[in-house]
């Protein structure tokens, strides 16, 4: 696989991870007091607010390094590790195209 193959799927990444966004912003949107759903279900859905709302710091942040690595497409540094400068497996990019460190580096 050569490095706009790799660049294809970045792009795919970004996309799937922008809708992905869009949902979890629309899953943490508060539930208007005058709706009745009984106390449980608020409790619930307070509950269930949290874990999107982190699931919404994810996958921010991997949007954030999608775009920095796509960024970096085209350079010298693009697929290597932006600590030690080694080249980052193929393997580990098609599986997390997000890494901007290799699998030593990311320990």
């Amino acid at each position: 696989m050569d490095k706009e193959e790799v660049k294809l799927k970045i792009i795919d990444k970004i996309e799937q991870t922008k809708q992905l966004i869009t949902e979890y912003k629309e899953l943490t949107k508060p539930v208007s007091p005058d709706v009745a759903i009984g106390r449980i279900s608020r409790m619930d859905h307070i509950n269930n607010k949290s874990v999107v709302e982190a699931s919404l710091r994810q996958a921010e942040e991997k949007l954030k390094n999608l775009e920095r690595v796509l960024a970096m497409h085209g350079s010298e540094d693009f697929g290597k590790c932006i600590r030690c400068k080694i080249e980052i497996p193929l393997g580990r990019i098609l599986f997390r195209p997000e890494s901007l460190y290799c699998v030593n580096c990311a320990r």
